[in-house]
C-alpha cells in the first residue's frame, strides 16, 4: 500500500511539473511597441509675471496743493488728458510778474540801444571819448543780458503754470491714487500720485534656463537668429484658462542670474481688451520640437536601483534591457537617451511584471 501512494505521488508531481513547463513554453500577449524616432512637440511652462508695456509715476515737477483730482482708479485714460490740477494762484501770479520784469528790461534795453547809437555819432564828430563810447556799449551789454534773463524767468514761470496740470504721458489705465484733493504734494514723492500703465500690449516676463539658451545659442549661433526661430507663446493665467492671444518672444536677457543659472525672457501680447493686468502672474507655455527622437511611455519602464529598464523582446522572448532617458514634462513619457535602437519591440505596458525569458506574442500597442 505504501508503494502504491508513494507511486500515485510521484505521477501526480510530474504531471504538475509537465503542467507548469506548458504554461512557462506558452507564448503571452503583452501590448508590444516598436521604437521609431519621429519629431515631438515639448511644451514647458514657465512662472511668469506680467507688465503693462509701460509702467508709468505720474510725479509733480512742483510743489503746491491739490485742488482737483479728475480722474478714478482703473479709469481708462488718453494721451494728453489732464489728470490732476495744482493750485496755480501764486504760479500766475510769477508767470504776471515775470512779465512785467520783461516788459521793464525791454525798455531798459531800447534805451540803453538809443544812447549807444547816439554816442557812436558824438564820438565821430570827436565830441565823445573813446572811454564814454565803450561805456555806453558795456551798459548796452548789461540791458541785453538783463532782458534775456527776464524772458528766461518769463518761460521758467510759465513753465511752473503748465505745470499744475498734471496730463497723461500715454494711452492707458490709471492705478491705485495715493493722494486726494487737499494734499500737498511736490516731485520729492516716491510713489507719485499714481501709476499709468500702457496696456495695449503687455509684457510678460519668465526665467529660461542657461541650459536651453546655449542648446539654442549652439543651434543658431547668435541672440538675434535665437529670436527670430522662437516661436509663439501662450500664457495660462491665474485662473488657469489660457489666454486667446498667441504671444512672441521680445527680448532674451544676456546676463546669467548668478543664484538661479537662468536669464530672463520678455514675451509681448496684444492686450486690447484690457484681460491682462498689470501685476498679475500667470504661466507661459513655451512649446519646443525635438527632432528625430525616440519617446516611451514611462508605463513602458521600471527602475531598480535608480537605473531604468525596458523588456526588449529577442527572439520572442522577453530580455530586460538597462536604457538611459530624460524625463518630460508631461509625466507620462520618456526621451530615449541610450541604450535602444530605430525598430526595437518592447513591452508598452507593465514591464515591470513580465520575467526574463517570458514567451511574448507579436502584439502592437495601440
Amino acid at each position: 500500500m505504501r508503494k502504491l501512494l508513494l507511486l500515485v505521488a510521484v505521477v501526480a508531481l510530474a504531471v504538475s511539473c509537465s503542467k507548469q513547463q506548458a504554461e512557462a513554453n506558452e507564448a503571452k500577449s503583452y501590448d508590444l511597441l516598436c521604437v521609431m524616432p519621429s519629431d515631438y512637440t515639448i511644451t514647458t511652462e514657465y512662472a511668469a509675471s506680467i507688465k503693462g508695456l509701460q509702467d508709468i509715476r505720474i510725479i509733480p515737477r512742483i510743489e503746491g496743493y491739490l485742488q482737483e483730482v479728475l480722474i478714478k482708479e482703473g479709469e481708462r485714460v488718453r494721451e494728453g488728458q489732464v489728470l490732476f490740477r495744482i493750485e496755480s494762484v501764486a504760479y500766475q501770479a510769477a508767470v504776471e510778474t515775470a512779465a512785467a520784469d520783461v516788459a521793464q528790461t525791454e525798455a531798459a534795453l531800447e534805451k540803453a540801444r538809443l544812447e549807444y547809437t547816439g554816442k557812436i555819432k558824438l564820438h565821430e564828430k570827436g565830441i565823445v571819448s573813446d572811454y564814454d563810447l565803450a561805456t555806453t556799449r558795456s551798459e548796452l551789454s548789461i540791458a541785453e543780458a538783463n532782458h534775456t534773463a527776464a524772458e528766461a524767468a518769463l518761460k521758467s514761470a510759465r513753465n511752473n503754470l503748465s505745470y499744475t496740470e498734471l496730463r497723461s504721458p500715454s494711452n492707458g489705465v490709471v492705478g491705485r491714487i495715493y493722494y486726494r484733493k487737499g494734499d500737498y504734494v511736490g516731485p520729492t514723492m516716491q510713489d507719485g500720485l499714481t501709476i499709468v500703465t500702457e496696456n495695449e500690449k503687455m509684457r510678460v516676463y519668465f526665467s529660461m534656463t542657461e541650459k536651453m539658451l546655449m542648446e539654442k545659442l549652439h543651434t543658431h549661433q547668435t541672440m538675434q537668429d535665437v529670436l527670430q526661430h522662437m516661436p509663439e507663446v501662450s500664457l495660462r493665467l491665474s485662473n488657469n484658462s489660457i489666454y486667446d492671444q498667441k504671444g512672441r518672444i521680445e527680448s532674451i536677457s544676456g546676463i546669467v542670474d548668478e543664484t538661479t543659472g537662468s536669464v530672463s525672457v520678455c514675451a509681448l501680447f496684444e492686450n486690447k481688451n484690457g484681460i491682462l493686468l498689470s501685476g498679475g502672474t500667470g504661466k507661459v507655455l513655451l512649446p519646443t520640437v525635438w527632432r528625430d527622437i525616440m519617446v516611451i511611455p514611462q508605463q513602458a519602464t521600471y527602475e531598480i536601483l535608480n537605473q531604468v529598464y525596458v523588456i526588449k523582446l529577442v527572439n520572442s522572448e522577453a530580455t530586460p534591457l538597462p536604457i538611459q532617458v530624460d524625463a518630460l514634462n508631461d509625466g507620462k513619457d520618456y526621451v530615449v537617451l541610450e541604450g535602444l535602437s530605430m525598430g526595437d519591440t518592447i513591452i508598452a505596458r507593465g514591464a515591470a511584471y513580465v520575467q526574463a525569458g517570458t514567451k511574448v506574442q507579436s502584439k502592437t500597442a495601440e
